[in-house]
C-alpha cells in the first residue's frame, strides 16, 4: 500500500492514535490547530530540518535510523542550552508512491528516540513534495539558559565524548553503498572488522544526544558539535568575542576512529576536527571548576589557535558542513 492510496487524513490519524500522551505539562496535544503547553522555567525551542539527498541519503539510511536521527538533532539543541527536552513536532512532506512500510518502519524509529529522551509528539504537518523532506521542532525548558555567549579569557575548553566518529562512519557507508541492521551485525564487505565499523556506523546513522545535566552548573558557554570542532568552536568564541587555543593531543578519538581511517586513507585527525554530526557538547568552564569531561583548550583573547604538543601552531582547515557552500 502507498502513501497517496491512504491520503493526508488517514496518515495524521494514525500520528494522532499511535502518539497519543499525557505527558505533564501537556493540555491539548495532536488533534488541534496547535498544541497546548504548560512550561515551567525558560522555554526552548529549536528546529532542524533533513532533506533527501542534502542530510541524507536513503542509499545507506533506513527508514528507522531517519527517524530516530531526526529526534536526536533537535533534542541535542536544546541539551545544548542546559535545558531539558519535554514535547517534539513532526512536519513530514514525502513523494505520493512512498510506501506505507516506510513509513511505519520511519515511525518506529521516531517512537524509539521519543522514549530514549523522554518526550512526546504533540503534532506537526505533513505534505506531498517531489523528494522527502523532514522537520522536527523539539520544546523544552531550562532554570537556567546556557548560550553560546558567556566564554572568557582564561576559561578551560571541554568536550564530552570523542570526535571524528560519525564523519568517518559516512566515510564507510560511502563505501558500502547500502543499509546496514546495526542490532544485527553485517556480513558486507567493510573495509574494516565489524567490531571497529559497528560504533562509527551507528554514530553516524542513529547518533545519541549528550544530555548536559551533569555540566550545566559549571559551564559558561555551550554549543553541540554538529558541523564540526573547529567551526563550532568558531562560532562560540565569535558570539562571546573571544579566541581559543587548541592541544591537538587533547581531542579525544577513539580507538576505532584511527583504526578506520588508516585503512581508508584518511586522516583521523581531519576527521575529529572537522567531521560533524558527532552531536558531542562543547563548553567552557572556569578553570576553578573541577569537570568530568576531555579538557582540549583554554579560551585566549582572539583567534582560534591549534598547537601540537610542542606547542607549535599547526594549521588545520576550519572544514566542516556549511550549507550553500561548495563542498570539496
Amino acid at each position: 500500500m502507498k502513501l497517496a492510496q491512504i491520503g493526508e487524513l488517514s496518515l495524521l490519524d494514525r500520528l494522532r492514535r499511535r502518539f497519543r500522551s499525557r505527558a505533564k505539562g501537556l493540555i491539548l496535544g495532536i488533534g488541534d490547530d496547535a498544541a497546548v503547553i504548560t512550561p515551567d522555567g525558560s522555554t526552548l525551542v529549536t528546529t532542524d530540518l533533513m532533506v533527501e539527498g542534502v542530510h541524507f541519503d536513503l542509499s545507506w539510511t533506513s527508514p528507522f535510523q531517519l527517524g530516530f536521527k531526526l529526534v536526536s538533532v533537535n533534542v541535542s539543541d536544546i541539551f545544548a542550552m542546559g535545558g531539558n527536552p519535554r514535547f517534539v513536532l513532526l512536519n513530514f512532506a514525502a513523494r505520493g508512491d512512498c510506501s506505507l512500510r516506510f513509513i511505519t518502519d520511519f515511525l518506529d524509529g521516531l517512537e524509539d528516540a521519543l522514549k530514549t529522551y523522554d518526550v512526546a509528539l504533540i503534532g506537526g504537518d505533513v505534505s506531498a513534495a517531489d523528494r522527502l523532506m523532514l522537520s522536527a521542532t523539539a520544546i523544552g525548558s531550562a532554570s537556567t539558559v546556557i548560550r553560546r555567549k558567556g566564554a572568557v579569557i582564561g576559561d578551560r575548553i571541554y568536550v564530552t565524548g570523542t570526535l571524528g566518529d560519525a564523519a568517518c562512519g559516512l566515510e564507510l557507508l560511502k563505501k558500502l553503498q547500502r543499509t546496514v541492521d546495526l542490532s544485527r551485525g553485517s556480513r558486507s564487505l567493510l573495509p574494516v572488522p565489524w567490531h571497529v565499523a559497528a560504533p562509527l556506523l551507528k554514530r553516524h546513522l542513529m547518533p545519541v544526544a549528550r544530555n548536559s545535566a551533569v555540566v550545566c552548573a559549571s559551564a559558561t558557554a555551550m554549543i553541540d558539535v554538529s558541523d564540526g570542532l573547529l567551526i563550532d568552536l568558531e562560532r562560540l568564541c565569535r558570539e562571546s568575542g573571544v579566541g581559543a587555543r587548541i592541544r591537538l593531543q587533547d581531542i579525544p578519538m577513539s580507538v576505532a576512529l584511527k583504526q578506520a581511517a588508516s585503512v581508508l586513507g584518511l586522516s583521523a585527525v581531519d576527521l575529529a576536527c572537522s567531521g560533524g554530526e558527532d552531536y558531542e557538547l562543547l563548553f567552557t568552564a572556569s578553570p576553578r571548576k573541577k569537570i568530568d569531561a576531555c579538557c582540549i583548550g583554554e579560551i585566549t583573547r582572539s583567534g582560534i589557535a591549534v598547537v601540537n604538543a610542542a606547542g607549535r601552531r599547526i594549521n588545520i582547515a576550519r572544514r566542516g558542513y556549511q550549507h550553500f557552500a561548495i563542498q570539496r
